[in-house]
């Protein structure tokens, strides 16, 4: 991924050209002929690809979301620390703030990813499920 977690919008929108093979999935679905049309087009083939570039899709987006979130949780760490030294600082205390919010946001993107994997996988078995099990 091209975005830093430090550009947090960045990482937003990398993140969501990286949904992009999950957000045109019923497109690529519709390449697999119909049942008349089957022995043009090598649908176990456009399957087995599909599955390879959604599951590395997936993984490298869990993988990001998931390193993002482990340096927001040092950050916040080392930023709860400063601020127990001293209180008062309010510029310490709106980066705490502000790095709380960012943690909560990465976490619900986690979240998201499993909608979003559930939602693809469905589609996906119900059009690849005659020429393609995972696993193969």
């Amino acid at each position: 991924m091209a975005a830093s977690c430090f550009d947090f919008l960045g990482f937003q929108e990398a993140l969501k050209k990286m949904r992009d093979v999950d957000d045109k999935i019923i497109y690529a679905l519709n390449a697999l002929p119909t049942e008349s049309f089957k022995g043009q087009v090598n649908s176990e083939s456009t399957c087995r690809d599909l599955y390879s570039k959604l599951q590395q899709s997936h993984l490298t987006r869990q993988s990001n979301i998931r390193n993002c979130i482990t340096l927001s949780a040092t950050t916040l760490k080392h930023l709860r620390e400063q601020r127990e030294a001293n209180p008062n600082d309010v510029d310490t205390d709106s980066k705490f703030k502000a790095e709380q919010r960012k943690l909560r946001v990465l976490q619900a993107e986690l979240n998201v990813e499993d909608i979003i994997k559930e939602r693809t996988y469905k589609a996906f078995n119900e059009r690849c499920r005659n020429y393609f099990h995972a696993g193969q």
